[in-house]
């Protein structure tokens, strides 16, 4: 007989790992499965030629201090039960959106933002402001709120095309899976917790979150299988009835959680029929690389923790023509962040809009090749923003969107999932239910409280 659990969840990342611990505290006899060997999908880790380097994390956003209320931090914390200094959060030191002739600097006070865009765009002052308070007095976190376009909301109030462009450009690369604009709900969520709230970063990266999550976890119980790729769900009837392993084996439950994206999840059910509706592939990804170098970034003058750019006054995001768009990215110094004591290694992240299609269609020769040149094409355009760090280069290593779609299994490595959201988190199918990106919520404390309001929603409140 097939292993039976009260709830199976598809995918070891921050939402299926939120999902397992809020059930698990409730008794619930629950089993995370993973194809891959390491947990933590978007926001993973792994080691190369002797340095540690983090996957997907730049920063947390949503940070607050200890102990404030009702902030969406505060919020999962309390669910699943964790401390606050658990974490180890450091808070950035300065951020930035720069275009060409502007920067408009950032922190974890707001009031420096408010200002930076006073003095920037001072006859756009009065009308941001209008729109920081529509902003505050919106509920994105209603789940029957229609989707409507935050390009029109904005418009409504701003009328400087620069500032809308610079005011979008972080909002867009930390969140967006709709090319060139996104759901005015999560704006209003990307906003707060970039501008409102702010950024911060565990001194050991992304390995301290997922440690204090694991160990969580498994000590209440809860099961985890890596290496347990799922190959199909059977349906019959409004129901998932098994969930068969790429090994073969069977296992069943009463309740199933998918963190592996919308279109995804589709096509593992055994009636899936092409061009279900709504089961669109989202088409942005990216490319990213990690240099580790000879020199602390601020001992060459950089004191910025991240920097997000286009070096023309129309930011485009969308997927590109050629296999990187150099115009725009985001430069992350992991560095420079309020540590108690410096971090082992010196680094500059980079991360560029990048095509899945032309990637994955380069011969292997070809494809590294491609890795070094663009890299090399990517930060001469860098250079222009930050001092420059190239004579001080001692490794590099890049991934490209093919690497995303080897390590998480999103279709076209779209990060951000498909550009159509599920916020309810449900299917056509009665036991099955989204959780992550395409639930609609993004970022670590995003996915995290996917996870938690999806196992309320759909379980424990239920029972």
């Amino acid at each position: 007989m097939p292993v039976h659990y009260d709830v199976l969840i598809i995918g070891a990342g921050m939402s299926g790992l939120g999902a397992g611990i809020r059930l698990a505290h409730y008794g619930r006899k629950v089993c995370i499965l993973d194809r891959h060997y390491l947990w933590g999908g978007l926001n993973s880790f792994y080691r190369l030629k002797g340095y540690r380097f983090d996957v997907g994390l730049h920063a947390m956003t949503n940070f607050v201090p200890r102990g404030t209320r009702n902030a969406p931090l505060t919020k999962l914390l309390r669910q699943l039960r964790i401390d606050y200094d658990e974490l180890d959060l450091r808070p950035q030191l300065m951020s930035a959106t720069w275009f060409p002739g502007k920067r408009l600097r950032f922190s974890n006070d707001f009031a420096l933002f408010e200002s930076e865009v006073a003095e920037q765009f001072p006859a756009q002052a009065d009308a941001f402001r209008r729109l920081v308070r529509h902003v505050m007095e919106y509920d994105a976190l209603n789940l029957a709120t229609p989707e409507f376009s935050a390009r029109e909301v904005v418009a409504g109030f701003l009328t400087d095309p620069l500032l809308i462009e610079m005011l979008f450009c972080p909002l867009f690369f930390y969140g967006s899976a709709v090319e060139n604009d996104m759901d005015f709900g999560q704006f209003v969520i990307m906003f707060k917790s970039i501008y409102c709230e702010g950024l911060a970063r565990p001194t050991e990266g992304v390995r301290r979150v997922l440690r204090v999550l694991m160990e969580k976890y498994k000590g209440l119980g809860g099961e985890l299988r890596m290496k347990s790729g799922v190959k199909r769900l059977s349906v019959a009837g409004t129901k998932v009835t098994e969930v068969v392993l790429d090994s073969g084996e069977t296992l069943t439950a009463d309740t199933v959680f998918s963190s592996a994206g919308y279109p995804e999840t589709l096509e593992l059910l055994s009636d899936y029929e092409p061009g279900s509706e709504g089961a669109t592939h989202g088409q942005l990804s990216f490319v990213e690389s990690i240099d580790v170098l000879t020199k602390e970034p601020r001992d060459l003058g950089y004191e910025f923790t991240i920097q997000f750019f286009s070096t023309t006054e129309k930011f485009h995001y969308q997927k590109p023509q050629e296999l990187v768009d150099v115009r725009s990215g985001v430069i992350c110094c992991p560095n420079n962040f309020r540590y108690d004591r410096p971090l082992d290694d010196n680094l500059m992240r980079v991360t560029s809009l990048a095509n899945y299609d032309l990637w994955a269609a380069l011969p292997p020769e070809e494809y590294h090749e491609a890795k070094t040149r663009w890299h090399r094409l990517v930060l001469d355009e860098v250079v222009r923003i930050v001092p420059d760090f190239r004579p001080f280069v001692k490794f590099t290593d890049i991934f490209t969107p093919t690497t995303v779609r080897k390590f998480t299994g999103h279709v076209n490595g779209a990060v951000y999932g498909s550009p159509v959201k599920f916020k309810t988190g449900r299917t056509h199918l009665d036991n099955l239910f989204l959780c992550g990106t395409d639930q609609g919520m993004l970022g670590i404390v995003g996915a995290l409280l996917s996870g938690i309001s999806m196992a309320n929603m759909h379980v424990l409140q239920q029972a």
